[in-house]
């Protein structure tokens, strides 16, 4: 089965030429002209890579990559004209994997391409921590087998103490993972959803706990 990639391209004139030299590589292509379309292809279609134009008619791809984010984990490669470091770095913070200025080689896309593919395989569909065991493709999280019924944001948050259980996680780099932004936008959403989260741990009689730490961050420490 060939791989799937989403092209989020408002030129009709860039949308035909990626998408012919992808469909001549054996990819599958799906097509979105602004944010809102993207969305509802990646709701319809299991897609392996995002190629994201960061200027849309309807949002920034910086916004738009955002909301992926908040829902998916498909890996995401930014098309860009301006070419600045600025807008490189809020690509990447925005949770991009990757970027490519325009005008560029349709050879350099297809090779950006094949790297990222190749990267996110390399990924591991499951992580385990203690008694857990989450499947980031799926995004459920089991405890001895049994599923845990996390909601969106209480998984996301899981699968970042898990990844990087032996550190010490700040709360702004949770809001960043799990919300795509600051703490100022809801000084509470984190707290409470720790708090639903230990509970549904606590019911599943999980060993580990999400812990505050010197009120600067987070860890998932066994109890």
């Amino acid at each position: 089965m060939s791989d799937t990639i989403l092209l989020v391209e408002d030129n009709p004139h860039i949308m035909e030429i990626n998408r012919e030299a992808l469909l001549m590589e054996d990819y599958t292509v799906l097509e979105a002209a602004d944010g809102r379309a993207c969305m509802a292809q990646l709701a319809a279609h299991d897609v392996d890579l995002i190629i994201l134009d960061i200027m849309l008619p309807d949002s920034d791809g910086l916004t738009l990559c955002r909301r992926i984010r908040q829902q998916y984990d498909t890996p995401v490669l930014f098309l860009t004209a301006l070419g600045e470091n600025v807008q490189i770095i809020q690509g990447l913070r925005a949770g991009g994997d990757d970027y490519l200025t325009k005008p560029y080689d349709i050879g350099v896309l297809l090779a950006r391409v094949e790297a990222r593919l190749r990267a996110s395989r390399r990924r591991e569909r499951y992580v385990s921590r203690g008694d857990l065991k989450l499947d980031t493709l799926s995004m459920i999280a089991f405890c001895g087998g049994r599923d845990l019924l996390l909601t969106q944001k209480e998984f996301l948050l899981l699968r970042v103490l898990v990844r990087d259980a032996d550190r010490l996680i700040p709360k702004e780099e949770l809001y960043q993972s799990v919300w795509g932004g600051s703490s100022g936008a809801d000084h509470n959403a984190l707290y409470t959803t720790v708090s639903r989260l230990n509970r549904k741990l606590s019911g599943a009689s999980s060993m580990l706990r999400v812990v505050l730490q010197r009120g600067s961050g987070y860890t998932l420490e066994e109890q």
